[in-house]
């Protein structure tokens, strides 16, 4: 087999994997999707990933459901039913494997965090801060071309690299327009997941299909209708994740919608993805429901 073809089978399988991790993913399902055995993928996986196709998929719903505990009030039972888990005692077991605590006992470390999170903030800022702005925006569906970004979102340093591969891919194949909306997805939680898993798509809207399949590793994702609530934030990267701690621990004072369980998006309407100018404008879209 070629090399291309090895690529396209494993992207078109991480694609997968990604969408419906919650799901029974069997090793007949996999071959079917890959055209692969089921050996044959798992090693050409484990090498271009780092874990094996079990592996990832555990890991994926494990963190998923730590999300559910952090975020959400559905019942532990419910929530291990959720991610894949056919019974609460293989759910725990897994889960406590993982993080060194039970589900339950997660949730109230995570609610005891976030209480003292809240009262730091209110002694910093006072109590007559002024509220976060926002508005809700309804995001038609679209094609997004993307290169995946895995590691700290503090690296700023090696996402700049990966936004100027990006940039370079798009100019090289004649892509970019005046009207090229370049974007990102921050897919993971950097209080729950290993800073070398962190995920950041880093790529831009496409404005007609793509007339040839994506080379290397980039990949391109379909993206449904969705409502946000959008924030605006101006200043450098580091700044931004200051202020997404802030959205996220006044959230519910602010802006009192529930969040549903999709990435949140960058758009950087002042610069293309390569830009220079640290003192970014950027809009924060947070999924809600």
């Amino acid at each position: 087999m070629h090399h291309e073809q090895q690529l396209t089978r494993y992207k078109t399988l991480l694609s997968y994997i990604d969408a419906h991790f919650k799901e029974d993913i069997n090793i007949e399902k996999v071959e079917s999707i890959s055209h692969y055995s089921y050996r044959n993928i798992n090693r050409i996986f484990e090498a271009l990933h780092h874990e094996t196709i079990g592996k990832y998929i555990k890991r994926l719903r494990l963190e998923k459901a730590a999300q559910y505990l952090k975020y959400s009030e559905l019942g532990i039972s419910d929530i291990g039913f959720e991610v894949g888990f056919e019974d609460r005692a293989a759910f725990s077991k897994a889960f406590k494997k993982k993080y060194g605590y039970s589900p339950s006992a997660f949730r109230e470390s995570s609610d005891s965090n976030f209480d003292t999170e809240i009262q730091l903030m209110y002694k910093n800022e006072g109590k007559n801060r002024e509220k976060l702005q926002f508005e809700i925006i309804y995001l038609p569906a679209f094609d997004y071309l993307f290169l995946e970004h895995r590691g700290d979102y503090n690296d700023f340093l090696a996402m700049e690299n990966t936004g100027d591969q990006v940039y370079d891919y798009a100019l090289q194949k004649g892509l970019l327009t005046p009207r090229s909306k370049f974007m990102t997805e921050v897919v993971d939680d950097s209080t729950i997941s290993d800073s070398i898993h962190l995920r950041y798509n880093m790529g831009f809207i496409l404005e007609q299909s793509l007339p040839f399949a994506p080379e290397g590793l980039y990949r391109v994702k379909h993206h449904s209708p969705q409502k946000y609530a959008r924030f605006m934030h101006q200043g450098t990267y580091q700044s931004c994740s200051n202020y997404y701690e802030e959205i996220y621990a006044y959230w519910m004072m602010d802006v009192n919608l529930e969040l549903k369980d999709l990435p949140s998006l960058e758009f950087y309407p002042d610069a293309d993805i390569n830009a220079s100018n640290p003192e970014i404008l950027t809009e924060i879209y947070i999924p809600v429901v």
